[in-house]
C-alpha cells in the first residue's frame, strides 16, 4: 500500500515533518512518499498546494494525508477543503492552550526556526563553530566544552556534536581514539582533566567495517579484523578509564544528542 503524506506549514515545516515521521513510524508496513511544502503563508500558496494534494490523490487511487501547521485561518481552510485527510496541528491543540493559559493567542507566522530572538541564534552559532573548530581532535583545549565525545573513527562523535551545537547551543568537543591510545590503553593526559565531560561512543565492528568500506575501500581502516580490534580495545580502555558508553549503532543522530545530554544532566531548550 502507498499514500502520499504532505507536511505544509507557514514556516519552514521542519517541526511538522519531525512531528510527522513520529506519527509515520507506527505504520511500518505502509510505503509512504512524503512531499514538505514550506511557507504557505496566504491563500494563493495554500491553492497552489491543494493542486499537489489533489493530483497525488489521482495518481494513487487513495486519499493523500496532510499534517498541517498553518496560522492563518483562510489559508488553512483552503488546505482542509482539498482532497485530502487533513491533521491540523493548530487547531487540535491551540484551543485547548488558550484555554489552559487564559489569553488568546498572538497569531505569527514562523516563530520556531526564526532569529526573533538574535542572542539565542548567536549562542547556536557560537556552539556549531566550536563543535568545528573541536573536531576530531584539531583542537586539544577543551576548558570552555559543555562535553566531550570520546571514540574510535566513525562512531558518531562529529555529526552529533553538529546537531547539539545548532539545535541545543551546546559546546561539544569530540577526540578520536588513535592506535597508540588503544595500545596503552589510557586516555590522554589532556582528556583526563576534563573527566567529568567525557562520553564514549562505541559502535558494532561489522558496522563499522561497512561505513568505513564506503570511505575507504580494501584497506586496512576498513578491515573486518582491524575493525574488531578496534572496538574491542576501545570498549576496554573506556571501562577502565569509568567512562559512560553509549552505543551508537542502532540509534539516529537525534538519540544519541539526547542520552549524551540525559547521561551528563544537561538540560537544555531545543532551538
Amino acid at each position: 500500500m502507498q499514500r502520499t503524506v504532505f507536511f505544509i506549514s507557514d514556516g519552514t515545516a521542519i517541526t511538522t515533518e519531525t512531528l510527522g515521521h513520529s506519527l509515520l513510524t507506527q505504520f511500518p508496513n505502509i510505503e509512504f512518499t512524503q512531499e514538505r511544502i514550506p511557507f504557505v503563508s496566504d491563500s494563493g500558496k495554500a491553492r497552489d498546494a491543494v493542486l499537489k494534494i489533489n493530483a497525488a490523490c489521482k495518481m494513487d487511487g487513495a486519499t493523500a494525508i496532510v499534517i498541517l501547521s498553518i496560522v492563518d485561518k483562510e489559508a488553512r481552510q483552503i488546505i482542509k477543503n482539498s482532497d485530502a485527510i487533513t491533521l491540523d496541528l493548530f487547531a487540535d491543540f491551540i484551543d485547548t492552550l488558550e484555554q489552559a493559559l487564559g489569553v488568546k493567542r498572538q497569531a505569527t507566522v514562523g516563530q520556531v526556526h526564526s532569529v526573533a530572538n538574535l542572542e539565542r541564534y548567536e549562542e547556536r552559532m557560537e556552539a556549531t563553530n566550536y563543535a568545528l573548530s573541536h573536531d576530531d581532535g584539531i583542537s586539544l583545549s577543551y576548558d570552555h566544552a559543555d562535553l566531550i565525545l570520546v571514540g574510535i573513527s566513525r562512531s558518531g562523535k562529529t555529526p552529533t556534536c553538529l546537531y547539539m551545537g545548532l539545535h541545543f547551543g551546546v559546546k561539544a568537543a569530540n577526540y578520536p581514539l588513535t592506535e597508540s591510545d588503544l595500545e596503552k590503553q589510557r586516555l590522554p593526559t589532556f582528556l583526563r582533566r576534563h573527566k567529568k565531560k567525557i562520553i564514549g561512543l562505541m559502535i558494532d565492528a561489522d558496522r563499522l567495517a561497512q561505513i568505513r568500506e564506503t570511505r575507504r575501500p580494501s584497506s586496512r581502516y576498513a578491515s573486518l579484523k582491524n575493525c574488531h580490534w578496534e572496538v574491542d580495545a576501545a570498549e576496554s580502555l573506556l571501562r577502565a578509564e569509568g567512562t559512560p558508553i553509549l552505543h551508537t549503532t542502532h540509534s539516529s543522530i537525534e538519540e544519541i544528542a539526547s542520552r549524551v545530554l540525559l547521561q551528563l544532566g544537561l538540560q537544555r531548550e531545543m532551538f
